[in-house]
């Protein structure tokens, strides 16, 4: 996570949690707050995200914490992990920031920390990053993913406005795992059950008969039917690249760290082989 040369060095946002919520058996939220937001903005993207930053057990860093101090002082195995997480709501009057995490038991490091973590306490995070909006000149918008691209595909739908053309496709566990949406959208809910993650939107979209006009696709999630969900798209059906947001939120057997360390490789193999009509042989998915 070190700054690219010549880039300016980006200072942590501090807020503190005002709240949180079991949405799911498996969705976990927390509301972030605090005067340390006053800069913070995310109302240009739909998929606008944050890095939170988390120190390993038993390390604590002084005050006021300054993340280029910590990476020159500390030994890279104390240095904050971040964990990328999308912005599900954010209220500039109210300087709130939700997050929805998805949960899977103790697994992992954000979703354990959700579901046990107090109002009161601090957070930092870097951000937000984000590319995506719905398109108003677009005729129709399909919108594809797991439970990781659930919080962005929501709060796409809920600013499109009424009477907008689009068809959406979520793949959660099972029916507890469904959530109301404020959109007048209907949201097809896929139940994977024990099939691999995806297969179920895959079946789904090449089934799906396409409007005619100009389309625009935002499809995220697991990396391997990310990417033939990407082929579908850019190759056989010829969608141009700028109408497209087509990314791999994650891949299975790999945590952030690994995924994220190796995904723009990933997606440059995956791009040009497409491209070129090649066929890749491993499951990732294209930017």
């Amino acid at each position: 996570m070190a700054e690219r040369p010549g880039r300016k060095p980006r200072k942590p946002h501090t807020a503190h949690v005002v709240r949180t919520e079991r949405l799911t058996p498996h969705m976990q939220r927390v509301v972030l707050g605090g005067d340390g937001l006053a800069g913070f903005t995310a109302d240009t993207c739909t998929d606008h995200y944050v890095k939170l930053l988390f120190g390993p057990a038993g390390v604590t860093y002084p005050e006021p914490f300054d993340l280029e101090r910590i990476r020159a002082e500390f030994p890279r195995e104390q240095w904050p992990v971040t964990r990328t997480y999308t912005v599900r709501g954010w209220d500039p009057e109210h300087l709130e920031l939700t997050l929805d995490f998805v949960i899977h038991g103790d697994e992992g490091l954000a979703g354990p920390w959700a579901t046990r973590v107090r109002p009161g306490e601090t957070v930092r995070f870097m951000g937000p990053g984000g590319a995506y909006a719905p398109d108003p000149g677009a005729d129709w918008h399909l919108l594809v993913g797991d439970e990781s691209a659930l919080p962005a595909i929501a709060r796409a739908l809920e600013t499109l406005p009424s009477g907008a053309r689009a068809h959406a496709f979520v793949e959660v566990s099972g029916p507890e795992e469904e959530q109301k949406i404020d959109s007048d959208v209907k949201v097809v809910w896929l139940h994977r059950g024990d099939r691999r993650v995806g297969e179920a939107l895959l079946e789904a979209v090449r089934a799906l008969e396409f409007p005619e006009g100009r389309l625009q696709a935002f499809v995220h999630g697991e990396a391997s039917f990310v990417k033939e969900l990407r082929r579908m798209l850019r190759v056989d059906l010829s969608i141009p690249r700028e109408d497209l947001s087509v990314s791999g939120y994650w891949r299975l057997g790999h945590d952030e760290d690994g995924w994220q360390a190796s995904k723009r490789d990933w997606n440059a193999r995956i791009e040009a082989e497409q491209e070129s009509g090649g066929r890749a042989t491993d499951g990732a998915a294209a930017a």
